[in-house]
């Protein structure tokens, strides 16, 4: 006779588990665009699933709840930074935000210092151009006459990996958003512009 215990089945486990959780998301919306809107916030219940992320949460809304719901979202992988918002309290990515690791009342509202497009959506990506454009945050070539056919001399791989830590930014706009003093003080560039002149004059 063997010693050791059969494996719980998939139904026993669920059931040891408990019932699903109800989760209740209070979402700040707005539409600057409408002359209509003014900010509210609305409130939407479903049920939580196994492993289930905000992202995911967001699209069983806007798929069964209300389809005008705006957010925004690309890589469902924390690569892209399209899914930044403030999540109770705190900015950071809905595509990595388990809702098992929050409580079942969620506040959801966009990033602020950025254009707000609608409800959860920001244009992160205007602000991100014009920092890069006011700081010239690209390579600049120390020769005047640039030739395109010239092969790229090789770089120092420890200089390599500096490069790579400080590239590793995704420009989801959390930083700057976080960022007291960035919201208070336009003259001061922030985390994400830091990195991006620090990562041109390494290059150079």
């Amino acid at each position: 006779m063997s010693d050791t215990a059969p494996a719980p089945s998939a139904t026993a486990a669920a059931t040891a588990a408990g019932p699903a959780r109800k989760l209740r998301f209070h979402v700040l919306r707005h539409d600057p665009h409408d002359p209509a809107s003014v900010p509210h916030t609305d409130v939407f219940e479903i049920d939580e699933a196994a492993g289930m992320t905000l992202f995911i949460a967001l699209n069983e809304i806007r798929e069964t709840l209300d389809a005008s719901l705006a957010f925004d979202f690309v890589c469902r992988a924390g690569i892209c930074g399209s899914c930044g918002m403030v999540i109770n309290g705190r900015p950071t990515l809905a595509c990595r935000t388990l809702t098992k690791d929050l409580p079942t009342d969620i506040m959801l509202a966009p990033l602020p210092a950025f254009e707000l497009i609608a409800d959860l959506s920001v244009n992160t990506g205007k602000w991100m151009r014009g920092m890069s454009e006011r700081l010239e945050t690209w390579v600049h070539s120390l020769d005047e006459d640039v030739d395109l056919r010239r092969i790229e001399a090789p770089m120092d791989p420890d200089l390599a990996d500096r490069i790579y830590e400080l590239d590793r930014c995704i420009e989801c706009g959390c930083c700057v958003a976080a960022c007291g003093t960035a919201r208070m003080r336009e003259d001061f560039v922030g985390a994400a512009s830091s990195s991006a002149t620090t990562t041109a004059c390494s290059v150079a």
